[in-house]
Formats: C-alpha cells, sequence, structure tokens
C-alpha cells in the first residue's frame, strides 16, 4: 500500500479544510493509499522532517494555499527529502494548483499512480525557494498587511481592497536588473518573477512563462498614468497576458540580480522574505509533482 503524508494549514482560506478531511482521507484509502497527517504549526515545524523520515511516506501533499506549499517545498529542501509533491488548493491564493488544472479527481488518480511532471524552482539568494513568484514593490506589501480575520471572510477580494485605497500612494522606485549578463535600468511600481503564469487570482498574466522550462520571467510594472494601470487592470480582467504591454518590462532568463536605492522586502509566494538586493536563479527541473 502506497503510503502519503498529507500536510494541512488549519487557517488557510476560510480555514475549511478540515470539513474536507474526512472525504480526502476517503478519496486517497480507495485508491488503495494510506495517510500520515501533519498539521502545520504557526511557530515551530521542526518535527516536518522526522515526521516523512519516521513515516517511511513516498510523496507529501500540501493541503493549503501557496504559502502552504512554499512552505512545504523548503522543508523538503532544506532537509534533502527528495519526494514528488502534490497540492490541493485550500487557501486564499491557490495560484500554482490552479496553473496545474487539476481537479480533485485527476489529482489523486495522479497520485495513486505516481504520475508526475517536473517542475523548475527559483532559489532566493542561495536560500529559500519559491514556486510560483517572487516580487517587490509598492503592492507586495499588501498581502502582508492585509488583517487575517478579514483575508479570510473576502479571500482576494481583500488584497484588491487595500490595494485600492493604497492607489493615491503609489511611488515608482528605480530598480537596476541584471538578467543573466544583461544590465537593465528601469523606474517602476513593482517587479513579478514569475515561474507559472498564474499570479495573483489571474490566470495568464504572461504569455510565454512556463514551468518547465528552465527559465524565470521577469514582469516590471513601469511608471505610468492612473490610465495605464487602468489599461492593464482591464486586460487582467479580460483573461489577457499583459507581458507584451508597452507599460510592462518584461525579460526572460536563467538568474536576475536586482537592486535598488528603495529599501523594499522581497514577497516569495505571498510570504514575506528578503530585502533587496536579490539574487534570484532557475534550478531547472528541481522537483516533481503529481499531475
Amino acid at each position: 500500500m502506497k503510503k502519503i503524508l498529507l500536510v494541512y494549514n488549519p487557517v488557510s482560506g476560510h480555514a475549511a479544510f478540515k470539513n474536507r478531511l474526512d472525504a480526502v482521507i476517503e478519496s486517497f484509502q480507495r485508491r488503495g493509499i494510506l495517510l500520515s497527517v501533519y498539521r502545520t504549526q504557526a511557530d515551530d515545524n521542526s518535527a516536518f522532517a522526522d515526521c516523512v523520515k519516521l513515516s517511511g511516506v513516498e510523496g507529501v501533499v500540501a493541503a493549503g494555499g501557496d504559502g502552504t506549499l512554499h512552505a512545504v517545498i523548503n522543508w523538503l529542501k532544506k532537509n534533502s527529502l527528495d519526494l514528488p509533491v502534490g497540492v490541493l488548493g485550500s487557501g486564499t491564493s491557490n495560484d500554482f494548483a490552479t496553473h496545474l488544472q487539476l481537479d480533485d479527481e485527476t489529482f489523486f488518480d495522479a497520485v495513486a499512480t505516481g504520475h508526475t511532471q517536473a517542475v523548475d524552482l527559483g532559489l532566493i539568494n542561495g536560500a529559500k525557494f519559491f514556486v510560483n513568484v517572487a516580487s517587490a514593490g509598492v503592492f507586495t506589501s499588501i498581502a502582508h498587511e492585509v488583517n487575517s480575520r478579514l483575508k479570510n471572510f473576502l479571500g482576494k477580494s481583500a488584497y484588491y481592497l487595500r490595494g485600492l485605497g493604497e492607489l493615491k500612494n503609489f511611488r515608482a522606485v528605480t530598480f537596476d536588473i541584471t538578467a543573466d549578463s544583461e544590465k537593465f535600468s528601469v523606474e517602476a511600481f513593482l517587479f513579478l518573477v514569475l515561474n507559472s503564469p498564474a499570479v495573483a487570482g489571474f490566470k495568464k498574466i504572461s504569455g510565454i512563462a512556463k514551468v518547465d522550462d528552465g527559465k524565470l520571467d521577469l514582469l516590471a510594472l513601469k511608471k505610468c498614468s492612473t490610465a495605464g494601470l487602468l489599461g492593464l487592470t482591464k486586460k487582467l480582467l479580460a483573461g489577457e497576458a499583459v507581458d507584451g504591454d508597452e507599460n510592462i518590462l518584461t525579460l526572460q532568463a536563467r538568474t536576475f540580480e536586482i537592486k535598488s536605492a528603495a529599501q523594499l522586502v522581497g514577497d516569495f509566494d505571498g510570504e514575506a522574505g528578503d530585502s533587496l538586493p536579490l539574487k534570484i536563479e532557475t534550478i531547472p527541473r528541481a522537483i516533481n509533482f503529481f499531475a
């Protein structure tokens, strides 16, 4: 019988995954899979590695949002645990799970058969991995400042409402970017370094980003007028990619080095991270996802 570790975040999204837990266990058991369960802790997850090693599991499934998946991948990499990973999106933001386009039954079948897809990862300053997006700039503090109760009640709308409230305070900064060996300087509100094209609830903001091409894609929102911002917003709401827009600097590279005189904190998969400067490297096909 195949053994899988289910890692779930009890407060992700509307804190509702616990209501799905029995159905999830049943779906795995029906396919001959025995589950071990690990409940994430707010302050100390040092027991995670021992849980993986002692349970003898053949894969790890993260149930939560992008932040939960981010944590699981970093715990695995930190402890040199080479196991396939799955994701059951149940957080406020489930961008990477959305990009994989798996419904529950397809996902459970993939875990049962061991069908996987190799996926690139981003590496920040040689120390921390991200699976979907790294960013910094005017918007990135919003996710960290939104009250957790408001986020659980309103979901992604909480971020957008806070962003609209900050519109009058938008300030562009100068980013000095080295993409592989090429240097660029851009005055911009923010940058995103993408692995997948799904970000902030939008399924395809980039027309070229792929999770397995051995490269990452940088999109910088240039300083522009309110009309320009509204035009980009209209495209995003219509499901259009914006990497060809005149107000977007688009770069593709294996390695980015990003600096700014402004004091900015990076955001990695929705979690607060290191301050700039940042060195972001692509680690090709670094992890296998059940898909």
